[in-house]
């Protein structure tokens, strides 16, 4: 990352990150990453959430950037809303990219009920680089819909196998390719 340091924030979804998790594994790693603490982790709305991510983003000086998101589930669709309809120039300038994983279908039938605002989903291209990752036995979203998104935003796509929703569940550890792919975005 330069000769600067990585400023990753932490975008979990859902109900948080718990332990086993690999954004709670890389937060407990490195002090390099911050969770981005959300309002309601439980009944989120999609406004809470931008502001939350926004004042996140604003807390970080300039000087301190390029910021990196390492998003899950719905911290995905918190930062596409982001950065369509919330971030300012400014705010954008500061973030170098975001690794995007296991994006959620708001018309999937295991979408989260208790979310509100999140549909439909942004479709401009991101301001930033991006990595959509998937896995091809998702239940929140299928991998039409990751690919969609991923060409909608300008994004890489990785195929990671059947490996779930990416989640604890998964088996992942500390995702060393994870983590490589979201060094690359900050370069």
């Amino acid at each position: 990352m330069n000769a600067r340091k990585l400023n990753a924030l932490i975008l979990p979804g859902y109900q948080n990150s718990g332990a086993g998790h690999w954004q709670t594994r890389w937060e407990a790693l490195d002090p390099a990453f911050t969770r981005v603490q959300m309002p309601d982790w439980d009944h989120p709305v999609r406004d809470a959430w931008c502001r939350a991510l926004d004042a996140a983003v604003a807390a970080v000086p300039a000087a301190d950037a390029p910021i990196v998101f390492a998003a899950h589930s719905l911290g995905c669709l918190t930062v596409a809303f982001w950065a369509s309809q919330y971030a300012s120039a400014a705010q954008l300038a500061k973030v170098a990219g975001v690794l995007l994983v296991a994006v959620p279908d708001p018309a999937e039938a295991h979408f989260p009920q208790d979310a509100v605002g999140f549909a439909p989903v942004p479709l401009e291209r991101l301001p930033f680089a991006s990595i959509v990752v998937a896995s091809t036995d998702d239940p929140y979203g299928g991998v039409p819909f990751s690919q969609a998104c991923a060409k909608a935003w300008g994004s890489r796509w990785i195929d990671v196998g059947p490996r779930g929703h990416i989640n604890a569940d998964s088996g992942l550890g500390d995702w060393q390719d994870a983590r490589d792919w979201l060094a690359s975005l900050g370069k």
